[in-house]
């Protein structure tokens, strides 16, 4: 089956940093849904018409990706509203943060502790990987039609670097 719109790809990838950096690696397929909310548009564009075994070696901007770095999206805030047991790479939702935080953080946003003070906290709500042109090797392992769920839900249960709130020592961007 040739990948289409509507239809589900088990993936394998390297991610890497324009310098050759590994920044992630899927040594074990993961499902995707084409035409969904899971992969990023460049990716979704180039799997098209590939089937199983097909090797993909991908150049995405930033622009493509996840953006520019947004300085305005880093806020330092008081090191008295978090948690005793805070550590760097913590994340915290903006709709759930703790109250005392600055004005203006937007709500929609996902909060990554980067630095820890005595007096305060430094929270970026930019995506880990914002700023950073990507170069990505893919390989299509599988590929079937997608539930109605699947497409109803737009997404096979994974999302293409989808950071979500993670607890201490979780480092994953998938």
């Amino acid at each position: 089956m040739e990948i289409t719109e509507q239809c589900v790809v088990a993936l394998t990838w390297k991610l890497k940093d324009t310098l050759g950096e590994l920044l992630d690696e899927l040594d074990e397929p993961v499902e995707f849904l084409v035409g969904g909310d899971d992969l990023l548009k460049p990716i979704e564009a180039a799997l098209q018409g590939h089937g199983p075994g097909a090797t993909l070696q991908l150049h995405i901007e930033p622009e493509e990706a996840f953006g520019d770095y947004d300085e305005e999206r880093v806020f330092l805030e008081p090191r008295t509203i978090f948690p005793t047991e805070l550590e760097e790479g913590m994340t915290f939702d903006g709709a759930a943060l703790p109250k005392g935080h600055s004005d203006g953080m937007p709500k929609d946003l996902l909060y990554t502790v980067t630095e820890i003070y005595p007096e305060h906290v430094v929270l970026d709500g930019n995506h880990p990987l914002a700023g950073i042109a990507l170069r990505i090797e893919l390989k299509v392992e599988s590929v079937r039609e997608a539930t109605e769920d699947e497409i109803g839900s737009g997404s096979a249960g994974t999302g293409f670097f989808k950071v979500q709130p993670a607890s201490p020592g979780n480092g994953t961007l998938h």
